[in-house]
């Protein structure tokens, strides 16, 4: 984020600024769609690095940790009830949450329902397609 940041607020600030001032060279203001584009790029821009920048100074960096209980930073591998197949998640915040990646965010369903399970505890939620079970069988 912190890098995303750095490049909306230098080189992409800059671009957009020349891209107004081309636009403001073409005539009209009032006509000119060139000039309507940069503006709208502007807003969604300044838009963008007050989000990150709102973001990163509400950020809490969370150790790599060994707890006992799941928390935002747990590495928790679980097994649904009704099989043995064993999935590794890890728990993240809502902004960090990947599931192609296996993180899943502290306030989905199942991330709400694990947190504060230890190893050996059971956990249910509910999604879309019913109620779900789980198994924690070990958190890192």
């Amino acid at each position: 984020m912190e890098a995303e940041l750095e490049e909306l607020s230098t080189t992409r600030r800059k671009e957009i600024a020349e891209a107004l001032e081309q636009a403001k060279s073409l005539g009209d203001l009032r006509e000119n769609s060139e000039y309507q584009e940069a503006r709208a790029a502007q807003a969604a821009l300044e838009e963008r690095i007050a989000y990150l920048s709102g973001v990163l100074k509400r950020a809490v960096i969370v150790d790599s940790h060994h707890s006992t209980k799941v928390e935002v930073g747990s590495t928790v591998r679980i097994a649904r009830a009704t099989s043995k197949e064993e999935q590794i998640v890890q728990v993240v915040g809502s902004s960090e949450a990947d599931i192609a990646s296996s993180k899943v965010s502290n306030e989905s369903p199942i991330g709400k329902s694990m947190m504060g399970k230890k190893k050996g505890d059971s956990f249910q939620f509910k999604a879309g397609k019913g109620v779900f079970e789980y198994h924690i069988i070990d958190i890192a």
